[in-house]
């Protein structure tokens, strides 16, 4: 199982939003460079980037920032603000390992298999993002009609092979990770999904890891909040036989 160290930027600076609300953000870093680099030293192999201006609207000025991360040395994941296609391209020009695709995706299910023919089912992943029970979009500030299951489905359909589900009433709260719901999804998709939201201890990696489904984790204010060492962490997504 992989863990993401993730990255949210805002303004050029590391933060975190409760539940996705750009009113209530906690600044955690004014150098998102070096906050990488130690993730990287402890061991990281990815890093999961959110650009927050991007997917929340607002001007974008993280660009440098993100070519800057991508050039670690290790994997990045990349999403926020991604809705056209030109979007995608240009984040593979700054150097992206993959792009997590969210609005443009449940807009448009039909571009997924195309930037999958185009880019490879690696570099392109899906986010299914959930507000009681239904896929929400536009920075969690909408909500869909479709749950994440249905939407999974017709994606893999279009050849898509990874997915981040992320329970959105949990990010950011520390209250534990949607375990059953995140299994339940690899489950019923058979897509390679990430878990995220609500991670709070390492026990949330080692149940995570117990499914025996759940491909990775992202981990975000557990991490900066001092709650998870992230060296313990990979130690537990990369162990055999891990009971909880």
């Amino acid at each position: 199982m992989i863990v993401y160290p993730a990255l949210d930027l805002r303004g050029g600076k590391v933060v975190r939003l409760q539940q996705g609300d750009p009113d209530r953000q906690t600044v955690y870093a004014d150098d998102p460079l070096a906050v990488a680099q130690r993730w990287v030293d402890l061991g990281a192999g990815w890093l999961h980037i959110v650009n927050l201006d991007g997917t929340l609207g607002a001007a974008n000025d993280n660009e440098t920032v993100v070519r800057q991360l991508a050039g670690l040395g290790v994997l990045t994941q990349f999403g926020g603000g991604l809705r056209s296609v030109e979007d995608v391209a240009r984040a593979f020009d700054l150097g992206v390992s993959r792009v997590v695709l969210g609005t443009l995706a449940v807009e448009n299910p039909v571009v997924v298999g195309e930037l999958i023919r185009q880019w490879g089912a690696d570099r392109i992943a899906v986010a299914l993002d959930a507000r009681d029970g239904f896929v929400a979009t536009h920075g969690w500030q909408r909500a869909s009609l479709v749950t994440p299951a249905d939407l999974g489905r017709v994606f893999a359909s279009f050849g898509a092979r990874h997915a981040l589900y992320t329970d959105v009433s949990r990010d950011g709260e520390l209250s534990g990770v949607n375990v059953t719901a995140t299994a339940d999804l690899a489950t019923q998709t058979r897509l390679e999904v990430i878990a995220s939201g609500g991670v709070g201890s390492l026990q949330d990696v080692i149940a995570l890891h117990a499914t025996g489904i759940v491909a990775g984790v992202v981990l975000g204010k557990a991490l900066y909040e001092n709650r998870i060492d992230l060296a313990a962490a990979l130690r537990a997504a990369n162990e055999k036989g891990i009971e909880q």
